[in-house]
């Protein structure tokens, strides 16, 4: 029979603009043509070397991948981070549900952010009908070419809207399948648009959704410029889970197409850098499954393991030289979870405690700057 579960549909849902956020993305944006914040000479050395290391991963056509939390999003460096992809530093982006529900809120309402104690009372924490709504129909369709949930929020942010097919084509395609099934992900998506169709009476056709502001969207900068921007969620971790239309399996899928995507550009990374910014658990926790899985292949190649670059940005203190391998047990550092995961991959993981502003808009400086451009 199963567990008694709660009837998702009976969630009352607000429009966006009924919500009192907390900012406008005019407010928090950097400057990418602004000076750097200022830094100590430790976190300045550490810094030019992280970019230098970049330089030579480009220059040998090796990927350098950006894994990054939402405070990236909140603390406005889309600009600087723009700015590193179109010079061609950045050649993949991570990040988790909520780095990229904020930034679709910035990109399409202007604002984004509320008062999480407050609203949890009230019973309307992420309970705005266009955040859920638009995220679930824009992966949902998404799914139905193969995209994963970040290629499926960008493409709709820069052609600003999405297309439902009919129920008709749906059943037609499903029924053919049933009848010479074969080795094909997209027949379940179809199934799952179809149900939600059903249960929610999504209309067919172009659904339009404007985004006043997707030039200030990391995610649709990222699709435009061509450059992979993946999604990892959990499943009930972001206001989108909230919305009735929420479909784990929609979202589950695209999560493991963007985990994919991921695990491609790791395979990649000899010689290249990985960058993890304000991700203490996301980037850590998909990294160490990518170079496991990158490691099994390269042992069928006959090859040695993945020997990556790690820089790790994040405000805890530095209180362990990882470089020396991980603290004993008895070390508060030892529960540290980014460098015990990072520092478990081999290679060099260099690690800098620094708000995410000054070491971003620093490394950008020194890229675009003091070192030469591509």
């Amino acid at each position: 029979m199963g567990y008694p579960r709660i009837d998702g549909r009976r969630v009352l849902v607000a429009p966006l603009k009924a919500r009192v956020s907390k900012c406008h993305f005019s407010e928090i944006e950097i400057d990418p043509d602004a000076p750097p914040l200022p830094a100590s000479q430790a976190q300045t050395q550490r810094i030019h070397s992280i970019a230098r290391r970049i330089q030579t991963a480009r220059a040998q056509n090796a990927p350098v991948i950006l894994a990054y939390g939402a405070h990236l999003v909140k603390n406005g460096l889309v600009p600087i981070v723009t700015r590193m992809m179109e010079s061609g530093w950045i050649t993949h982006l991570a990040t988790n549900g909520a780095g990229v529900i904020h930034d679709w809120e910035f990109a399409f309402h202007g604002f984004s952010e509320e008062d999480v104690k407050s609203h949890v009372s009230k019973g309307c924490f992420g309970t705005w009908d266009e955040t859920g709504r638009h995220t679930a129909l824009a992966v949902m369709t998404g799914n139905l070419d193969g995209l994963g949930y970040g290629e499926s929020i960008g493409k709709m942010i820069i052609e600003d809207g999405y297309h439902i097919p009919s129920q008709e084509d749906l059943q037609k395609s499903l029924t053919n399948w049933s009848k010479h099934p074969k080795d094909n992900e997209t027949i379940p998506a179809r199934a799952d648009l179809l149900q939600g169709i059903l249960r929610h009476k999504i209309q067919p056709g172009n659904h339009s959704v404007q985004h006043k502001y997707k030039e200030h969207s990391i995610t649709g900068n990222a699709y435009k410029l061509g450059i992979p921007l993946t999604v990892h969620p959990g499943i009930g971790y972001d206001i989108i889970y909230t919305h009735p239309l929420a479909s784990g399996a929609s979202y589950g899928r695209a999560g493991g197409i963007d985990f994919q995507i991921f695990t491609e550009s790791v395979f990649n990374l000899d010689g290249g850098v990985f960058l993890s910014v304000g991700s203490s658990v996301m980037a850590p926790q998909i990294f160490e499954k990518a170079v496991s899985i990158v490691n099994n292949l390269r042992r069928q190649d006959k090859l040695g393991p993945l020997q990556p670059y790690i820089a790790v940005n994040d405000i805890i203190e530095e209180n362990w030289d990882w470089t020396k391998g991980e603290p004993p047990v008895d070390n508060a550092a030892y529960y540290n979870r980014i460098g015990k995961s990072f520092s478990r991959m081999g290679g060099e993981l260099v690690y800098t405690a620094a708000d995410n502003r000054l070491f971003i808009t620093n490394l950008c400086d020194n890229l675009n700057t003091k070192i030469k451009k591509l």
